[in-house]
């Protein structure tokens, strides 16, 4: 042991030394209009278009980009290696590694509870008491799509979107007008909703951990994000049919299992430290909730110990360190390794394909081109409205982070802008956001691409009008 800390302890002293040999100074090479860079760009092309396609082609998101960000980087080394600049593919590579190494275990911790809080029937518990409120369609047409934007911006606008889509199909059984036109809200309502948290979507958590926005100025958002959910929902209403569900048949128990809530307050806690970290020690927030994890560890530690501690007699005889099928048998209760498991790892996958493979594109000169254009010709207004449009076909988290490596120089106004548009332009069609896509696999053939175009004019006004609501209530940031 003490041999193997002796040898970590040099490699800690070795490391500098390399990372500084391996620094040597070197000219960006423009490789825009050469065979590398047209390669990297068809390469991109091509992965994302598959990315587009994932649901007729039944491929996950994760491979093809995972693919081009290798192809990319390794044209990108070979280019710089014949101008004989062995290590600058390797700095820039390493830069971008470590942006998506935070926002890896960031949304790793998030995950985990949000699993831990599934587990515990967290939210079974409130899908049961909105089923058992005998509700009328209208009722809860408001309330899943209220609930999707309050939710949202704590948990993911994908789980929110899944839970409340639940809802709708389990007492939606005989109306699936209302069942179509309910996701449809939904989906707006967990777009718009994450806009305006750090912890809401990936773009917020991207451009907070980038330090151009601090935690509470996101909270500006908070009015046009709640616009863009009711322009369109308040005009859909009109049309969700008449009458109360039929009464729900449903055995099954629907109380949260045993240190549920808690695990509740341990995430907020989490959040806290990470926002602390952030504001006050200067840390990344991924640190934060790396901590965090650590209060649900020792939290599942305790259910663990006292559940069998109250109902095995003679337990203490039995957990001594070293018995380790005693342990398994008697742990597997709770186990936060299951819920980190439980992650959505393609997810992960297709964020580090994503961030390396347009970080490959910055390098090579075309982000460059594209922000000359776009935010010195069109202007910041112009081109940060089109980029949310944009994200209704593209994914927005390409899109934000393209703008991120870009790094115009714009106002705080025009950075939450940008922050609004590529959150909630994904609603504008039914595959412009996670949980769009989703519904439409949960609610198949009920709620599809087309029943959502059909809204899409309705969508667009509450799209307008939220950018309209931002400029004027936060003139004073531009």
């Amino acid at each position: 042991m003490k041999i193997l800390m002796i040898l970590a302890a040099l490699l800690l002293l070795i490391t500098p030394c390399l990372a500084w040999s391996s620094s040597a100074t070197y000219q960006p090479i423009d490789l825009t209009s050469t065979i590398v860079g047209y390669l990297s760009l068809l390469v991109f092309a091509l992965a994302y278009t598959l990315v587009i396609f994932e649901e007729q082609l039944h491929l996950r998101k994760s491979k093809p980009v995972l693919l081009a960000a290798g192809l990319i980087w390794i044209m990108i080394a070979i280019a710089y290696k014949t101008h004989g600049y062995d290590h600058a593919a390797e700095i820039a590579l390493r830069h971008n590694f470590l942006e998506y190494a935070e926002l890896f275990f960031f949304l790793l911790v998030a995950m985990t509870y949000i699993n831990a809080m599934i587990e515990r029937k967290v939210f079974d518990a409130l899908r049961g008491w909105l089923i058992d409120k005998g509700f009328s369609y209208k009722n809860l047409f408001w309330l899943t799509g209220t609930l999707a934007f309050f939710i949202s911006p704590v948990a993911d606008n994908l789980t929110t979107a899944l839970i409340m889509c639940t809802v709708v199909l389990t007492v939606g059984k005989n109306a699936p007008k209302f069942v179509s036109i309910s996701c449809i809200s939904i989906v707006v309502g967990a777009n718009a909703g994450g806009a305006f948290s750090p912890f809401g979507d990936i773009t917020t958590l991207m451009v907070w951990q980038k330090g151009l926005l601090q935690f509470t100025e996101f909270f500006n958002l908070f009015i046009p994000s709640l616009v863009n959910y009711l322009v369109p929902a308040a005009i859909m209403s009109a049309f969700i049919p008449a009458g109360m569900p039929n009464s729900v048949d449903d055995n099954e128990t629907l109380l949260i299992k045993r240190g549920g809530l808690t695990i509740v307050m341990l995430f907020a806690l989490t959040i806290l430290t990470a926002v602390c970290f952030h504001n006050f020690l200067h840390l990344p927030p991924a640190i934060g909730m790396m901590t965090g994890l650590a209060y649900l560890k020792f939290f599942s530690y305790y259910l663990k110990i006292s559940e069998h501690s109250r109902n095995s007699p003679g337990f203490e005889e039995r957990f001594q360190e070293g018995s380790k099928d005693n342990a398994q048998t008697d742990f597997r209760e709770f186990d936060v390794f299951d819920k980190v498991a439980g992650a959505e790892w393609d997810t992960l996958f297709f964020f580090y394909g994503v961030i390396m493979a347009v970080g490959g594109l910055g390098f090579l000169g075309y982000l460059g081109l594209a922000s000359e254009f776009i935010y010195g010709d069109l202007g910041p207004t112009t081109a940060n409205v089109l980029l949310g449009l944009m994200s209704a076909i593209v994914d927005n988290i390409p899109v934000m982070f393209a703008v991120l490596t870009m790094s115009p120089d714009m106002s705080q106004g025009q950075w939450l802008l940008v922050t609004l548009t590529a959150g909630v332009g994904g609603s504008l069609l039914s595959i412009g956001s996670a949980a769009g896509v989703a519904l439409m696999g949960q609610a198949r053939g009920i709620y599809t691409f087309a029943s959502h175009l059909k809204w899409a004019p309705v969508i667009a006004l509450g799209y307008a009008a939220s950018i309209y609501v931002h400029m004027w209530i936060n003139a004073g940031l531009f």
